[in-house]
């Protein structure tokens, strides 16, 4: 150990010290997180996170819902350095009901979305539930522009765990946002990544409902693709919708969609073949 660390560790424990002597609770707490500070610069992270519980403890006995949030902030960051990101489901989840208590959804969205971003690596499923969350938060704020970004990302997230079902009324939810606020740039792509996914589904019938409705609000390219797109499965033409899938539009487009692409079951002929052809035509 080296000089700093165990007189860091000494502060920490005369600061524990002294809390029974605290003029109240919110003064306990302080000086639980300081201790808390001090057990971080000292590497003490089972020590660092008891004390950061006990200051918790002390925030809510006085109320201080903003306060005892922002400690369970502190301990999601410390599951991040050690590595336990398992851990972080319950305080995201905690310090987002905190926040909300306080009557701050921003704070409660925006430590669901730290809470995701750390997380969407190595535990897609667990960075999609703190998406679904804070878009539920935003949305009872009435904030539609970080709503639609948040459904963005539970979209995404959805493409990429192959859950096509809950991704087609991800992007309806997405779509109809991005109507709300006139964001009519995104809802054009967002209409191309609908149809990737009913495809991918086998739900031709949708995939053409979805262009009915919606075409009108998509770019001359992205018509194009379109109507080419569903020509090929009208006509049974694997030639047309490998050349459709492997087009520069698509292939540009966000990666969850793009791979997709190589994943739609093309009409008729040899899919090995066809799918070859599009990974041919990508690379």
């Amino acid at each position: 150990m080296s000089t700093l660390d165990a007189k860091k560790i000494e502060e920490a424990e005369a600061l524990i010290g002294q809390t029974d002597s605290a003029a109240n609770e919110y003064a306990k707490a302080g000086m639980y997180f300081k201790a808390a500070t001090a057990y971080r610069i000292a590497k003490s992270f089972d020590k660092r996170k008891d004390c950061l519980l006990k200051a918790i403890d002390c925030y809510e006995n006085n109320k201080s819902w903003f306060h005892a949030a922002k400690s369970y902030e502190q301990i999601i960051l410390l599951a991040k350095e050690t590595d336990k990101l398992s851990e972080v489901e319950d305080y995201a989840n905690r310090a987002c009901c905190l926040y909300q208590q306080h009557g701050s959804p921003e704070a409660a969205a925006a430590a669901l979305d730290k809470a995701a971003k750390m997380t969407e690596s190595k535990h897609p499923d667990l960075a999609l539930g703190f998406y679904k969350r804070a878009l539920a938060v935003v949305l009872i704020g009435d904030s539609t522009h970080q709503a639609s970004e948040f459904a963005s990302k539970v979209s995404r997230i959805l493409v990429r765990l192959k859950k096509y079902e809950e991704a087609t009324k991800a992007l309806k939810k997405e779509i109809s946002l991005n109507l709300q606020t006139k964001s009519y740039g995104q809802v054009g792509r967002l209409v191309v990544a609908l149809i990737l996914v009913q495809l991918t589904l086998e739900d031709y019938v949708d995939a053409k409902k979805t262009f009915k409705k919606w075409g009108n609000r998509c770019d001359p390219q992205e018509v194009n693709t379109l109507q080419n797109l569903l020509k090929a499965f009208d006509d049974e033409d694997p030639e047309l919708a490998t050349k459709m899938l492997a087009s520069p539009f698509i292939r540009h487009m966000d990666v969850e969609y793009a791979l997709l692409s190589k994943d739609v079951p093309l009409p008729k002929g040899n899919r090995q073949m066809t799918k070859n052809a599009v990974d041919n035509a990508a690379n």
